[in-house]
């Protein structure tokens, strides 16, 4: 399936782009970030799975459980604070 990869903040800054469209297998939210992570150097630094990171779907925050479907965009992001 295609979809749309939107990064936000610190790790859109170390991967120096904001988003990207992609073709993937994965089933689920969780095994897209695993994806990213397998391209090795940056994509596994800020994607790990030791490191806080959120997810949305369609704008929607969620769990890595969430299904993906064709046409989807997915976000990756870090905890944001405020105050």
């Amino acid at each position: 399936m295609k979809l749309t990869v939107r990064y936000f903040a610190s790790i859109r800054e170390g991967l120096g782009l904001g988003h990207e469209q992609l073709e993937t297998q994965a089933a689920t939210l969780g095994a897209l970030r695993d994806e990213l992570l397998a391209r090795g150097g940056r994509y596994a630094e800020l994607l790990a799975h030791g490191r806080a990171v959120r997810m949305a779907l369609d704008q929607q925050m969620c769990e890595a459980s969430a299904p993906l479907h064709d046409g989807a965009e997915a976000a990756f992001f870090p905890p944001v604070t405020g105050g």
